[in-house]
């Protein structure tokens, strides 16, 4: 099955870019470009596509007011934002305007097509330093509301019951905001056997994407916040 994908930044040779890296996978096809977050409502209405990649900075209307636009008058859009920043108040406002994933320019080639896959396939995709600065944030805020601090010294509760030694390694590594390939690295297995291993983490944790994951692996204590 074809997933069709349209691509909205300023910067055309950036476009090629993007483009190409997608073209490399055989079920993505590039149906669209735009340069501006203006064109993104026509783009929809004429071309339907799948996925929208847009940048979030551009001279006239933006990625984030065109988000908000798309999602007003087409709720199923599935949209990942492109951004060079990594501070969570860009990352907290463009999902609460209906992103479903947020990306890095500084990404390789592999984050990206895994986002479109996960976005396409209706799940949330976040930059893996992004989920890292947001977790940081939950723990500010936990720490906030504690009164007391974060108490690093708490015991975990891991879900060994449900999770196995090696997925809570992974589960650990996906809240540290390692990518697969930082967590293949780590301990020494391959991307692709990570892929598997964050795969049945979800299903056994019944949530859609890493995000979910992690916030609930943090509300249960079964992970460090570190």
């Amino acid at each position: 099955m074809t997933t069709k994908i349209a691509i909205i930044d300023d910067h055309q040779l950036f476009r090629e870019g993007v483009k190409r890296i997608l073209e490399f996978e055989k079920t993505f096809q590039v149906v669209a470009e735009g340069d501006d977050g203006g064109d993104a409502l026509s783009i929809v209405n004429a071309y339907n596509p799948d996925v929208i990649i847009m940048d979030i900075n551009m001279p006239h209307v933006n990625g984030i007011e065109a988000t908000r636009e798309l999602i007003e008058k087409h709720s199923d859009t599935k949209i990942i934002i492109l951004s060079i920043h990594d501070d969570e108040n860009y990352v907290t406002h463009a999902l609460q305007t209906g992103a479903s994933g947020y990306l890095l320019k500084e990404m390789d080639a592999d984050a990206l097509i895994d986002a479109v896959k996960v976005v396409a396939d209706g799940g949330c995709y976040l930059h893996p330093k992004v989920t890292h600065n947001l977790v940081n944030e939950y723990r500010k805020l936990a720490a906030g509301q504690s009164g007391t601090g974060y108490v690093q010294s708490v015991e975990l509760r891991r879900p060994l019951h449900l999770l196995t030694r090696r997925e809570c390694e992974v589960l650990q590594m996906l809240a540290d905001g390692k990518s697969n390939r930082g967590i293949g690295e780590a301990l020494f297995i391959s991307e692709k056997t990570v892929k598997n291993h964050v795969s049945n983490i979800l299903q056994k944790m019944n949530v859609n994407d890493r995000t979910q994951a992690v916030v609930v692996a943090i509300k249960n204590g079964w992970v460090e916040v570190r």
